[in-house]
């Protein structure tokens, strides 16, 4: 299971996060996603909130029920491992954390999922990797740009980079030529004010974008 979901991140390359979107709403933004040709999404912990913690796994269960053949679910913002054995037991096929933990690493591919922490500098980088880590997600990305992940990617050619924090369906494509194999699009993508709306069909027009733009 986790060589098939590694496989499925290098084959579609855009991770959606999505922060602060629960229950029937996020369910049919995976479905206007999935339509749209992304199929990874992670729903985020919110650290300062234990009920929204709750939410969040309640629709991890809720979107994996209803859609587990057709989207991967993963956990974003794990930082504890209560988080990481509540995110598994509701289906969660992979876990991102903002930060280089390494204890939450081993404990990730123990559990049979991928493991996708946070990490900046080539020391976090390179440390994440020994640990175990699958990807390594360096944030915030946008705030370097894709000069520093293809100079980054030059003496660390074999871990595999996602690009975090700041991406869009314009600069995404740069990205994944530096060297990123893939990309996570939170907010430019996870658009609240059409999710309210149900303008749903603009989330899948500009899904089709970013996945045009990452494989061009």
């Amino acid at each position: 299971m986790r060589n098939q979901i590694i496989q499925r991140v290098l084959d579609k390359k855009i991770v959606v996060i999505v922060r602060g979107v629960y229950g029937e709403d996020c369910l049919k933004l995976a479905e206007a996603l999935c339509a749209g040709g992304i199929e990874l999404m992670e729903v985020t912990f919110d650290q300062a909130s234990v009920e929204n913690q709750q939410k969040t796994v309640e629709t991890i269960r809720l979107i994996d029920e209803k859609l587990g053949d057709k989207v991967v679910l993963g956990a974003g913002t794990v930082t504890t491992l209560e988080m990481l054995e509540s995110a598994r037991a509701a289906g969660a096929k992979f876990i991102v954390s903002p930060d280089m933990n390494p204890e939450i690493i081993a404990k990730t591919v123990e559990m049979g999922m991928v493991s996708m922490p946070g990490a900046l500098t080539p020391t976090e980088i390179l440390t994440a990797y020994r640990a175990g880590a699958d990807f390594v997600k360096i944030f915030p990305v946008a705030n370097m740009g894709a000069a520093y992940v293809k100079a980054v990617r030059g003496p660390l050619n074999q871990i595999r980079l996602l690009a975090v924090g700041g991406v869009n369906e314009k600069n995404v494509g740069d990205f994944i030529k530096a060297g990123a194999v893939g990309a996570g699009v939170g907010g430019n993508l996870v658009n609240k004010d059409w999710i309210r709306a149900g303008e749903f069909d603009k989330i899948t027009a500009l899904a089709q974008e970013f996945i045009q733009n990452a494989n061009a």
